[in-house]
């Protein structure tokens, strides 16, 4: 089973930063993904999704791909390039993997305007280490399936960065 992890950011910099490090903790095989969307609500209010896989060029490219074997087969390749990849995008764009994209768009009303989150779909992680490789990066968790143990160590992780930074004037003045 797998878990969801929505953090808030106050940049969107600092969101796909996060995202980097989870990927790069992935690469590592601490942690096992389903999907990885920072997303951003602008001045506006509007919501744009950041994935990390644009289906719709993805089904594009195979399309075209398998429009152009079947176009041969009928001597008529270029017919078939064009049928076929417009036939994958469409089916790319309304296929939808990870999380589902009209929750995240709901749940990213919940941000201030100008700022970003991070989605994370979470299937299994080696919860210490992984924390510990988060600790300091900020963010405040706004929602989580986690049990309200790893919750916890969560939060305290991403608020490590926050105690830092408060206790550094303290300690100059």
């Amino acid at each position: 089973m797998s878990d969801l992890v929505f953090i808030a950011f106050p940049t969107e910099d600092k969101a796909e930063e996060v995202r980097q490090k989870v990927l790069s903790l992935q690469r590592e095989y601490l942690i096992e993904l389903g999907d990885a969307v920072v997303v951003v609500k602008n001045e506006k209010g509007q919501i744009k999704l950041n994935q990390l896989v644009n289906l719709t060029a993805r089904g594009a490219v195979s399309g075209a791909l398998w429009g152009t074997l079947i176009g041969a087969i009928f001597l008529m390749p270029l017919v078939g390039t064009a049928l076929g990849a417009a036939s994958g995008a469409f089916g790319g764009q309304l296929s939808d993997v990870g999380i589902n994209d009209r929750f995240m768009k709901d749940a990213a009303g919940a941000l201030q305007p100008g700022t970003a989150g991070l989605f994370l779909l979470v299937r299994k992680m080696t919860t210490d280490k992984v924390l510990a490789d988060l600790k300091g990066v900020g963010g405040e968790l706004l929602q989580t399936s986690f049990d309200e143990t790893k919750e916890a160590a969560l939060r305290e992780a991403l608020s490590a960065a926050q105690a830092e930074v408060e206790a550094a004037p303290a300690a100059a003045a």
